[in-house]
């Protein structure tokens, strides 16, 4: 079954509560400009793993990192293999950046 919003956000919130926060201080702290929400930036990770085929057949997401890089937030998912007991990382993702021209 492919990844949801609703698994990415489960995933971080394994993390601890500082990896949720920092979302949250990631949105609210652009205003005015707009940045995506906690939740849109959960919906569109599933969205990008479940393209980058990493929604079905790679093992479950365990947990999710998330730390904020100047106005930025990067992202860090890991997997677990059936045939390991070595979680796999893949690469971080940032791209969830406020928007500077403040268009919505």
């Amino acid at each position: 079954m492919p990844l949801t919003g609703a698994d990415v956000r489960a995933s971080i919130e394994r993390a601890g509560a500082a990896h949720w926060q920092a979302l949250v201080d990631h949105h609210e702290g652009a205003y005015p400009r707009p940045c995506p929400t906690p939740g849109a930036i959960c919906h569109a990770e599933a969205e990008r793993l479940n393209q980058m085929g990493w929604g079905v057949g790679r093992g479950p997401l365990f947990e999710s990192r998330v730390r904020r890089v100047g106005e930025a937030v990067e992202i860090i998912h890991g997997f677990h293999h059936a045939d390991s007991s070595v979680p796999e990382w893949i690469p971080p993702f940032a791209n969830y950046e406020p928007d500077p021209a403040g268009a919505a």
